[in-house]
């Protein structure tokens, strides 16, 4: 029964702070509904669909009240922190802050050829290097403010599994489009991110074009065509990856029971990605070199 109305059932529960809600108090976020409560607080978000939670803060009147803001962005920033990490552990170990080289980027660049013979690892540790420190940056700062769209809604093991489904995604785009060619970045995890978040505004009901993400969506799938150097495969394939995570993780049928079930659903198709991503390798790059005359 809603928390509010005790007479009247429940729908949903509010994505922060887990209280059930009537459709009477459902009130639209970026990703499901939100309790009247939720949805008047002040809270961290790009496009302004997080709102407080239980204990309602007021808002920042001084830096460090602004930065706890962003306590339940926990994930981002570790894997924020891991790509940097990356990065700087490339640098030193090369000496080339300008490119990917050196032993590090050796054996951790995402290669079709590689990981046809076995260097799974490839299929992760590619989205972790990055090709300069703007490249990192940019990633970055996406990654940044997507996470405080979707960790302090989905949790940090749903965000998780969403950025390493969409990573793999990308590798696996990666393979399909390009397998010959060497790919670093965090830009397919990233697109696919931004099409989890898509799809998780249409599923409250909210127009993505309206939030601003719709438009960021379709200016970076027009730089990837336009622009030389970038990896289509990566991009397209981790976009897709994350919408079709996002769809598995916030089905149409409300309310949305079995948390376990949707979870393993999200886990088995990662998998899928991985496995599928080791079996075609060999035919991939067989078939990508036999194009090129080899």
């Amino acid at each position: 029964m809603c928390h509010r109305h005790p007479d009247k059932a429940a729908g949903v529960s509010c994505q922060r702070c887990a209280r059930p809600i009537c459709p009477e108090c459902m009130r639209q976020a970026s990703v499901g509904f939100q309790c009247p409560g939720c949805a008047r607080a002040p809270g961290p978000g790009a496009t302004g669909g997080f709102r407080g939670g239980p204990g309602h803060r007021p808002p920042a009147t001084s830096s460090r009240q602004l930065f706890r803001g962003h306590d339940e962005v926990v994930a981002g920033k570790v894997l924020i922190g891991l790509n940097v990490a990356a990065f700087v552990l490339m640098v030193v170990a090369s000496g080339d802050p300008y490119g990917v080289t050196g032993p590090i980027a050796e054996h951790g660049v995402m290669h079709g050829f590689s990981v046809a013979t076995g260097e799974w690892w490839r299929l992760i540790t590619g989205a972790f290097l990055h090709s300069g420190i703007l490249h990192l940056g940019m990633n970055m700062l996406l990654l940044w403010f997507l996470s405080q769209e979707l960790e302090p809604a989905l949790g940090r093991v749903q965000f998780v599994l969403l950025y390493l489904t969409s990573l793999l995604g990308g590798s696996f785009g990666v393979l399909v489009a390009s397998p010959l060619q060497p790919t670093v970045g965090a830009s397919g995890a990233v697109f696919g991110l931004m099409g989890a978040l898509i799809v998780f505004q249409l599923r409250a009901k909210q127009n993505p074009w309206r939030s601003g993400i719709g438009g960021l969506v379709l200016v970076n799938v027009v730089l990837t065509f336009a622009l030389p150097g970038i990896s289509i495969g990566g991009h397209i394939g981790g976009l897709l990856a994350g919408a079709a995570a996002a769809v598995i993780l916030q089905p149409l049928r409300w309310p949305q029971d079995q948390a376990v079930v949707r979870l393993a659903g999200v886990t088995a198709f990662a998998v899928g990605l991985f496995v599928a991503s080791l079996t075609l390798a060999p035919d991939l790059v067989r078939n990508a070199l036999f194009s090129a005359g080899f």
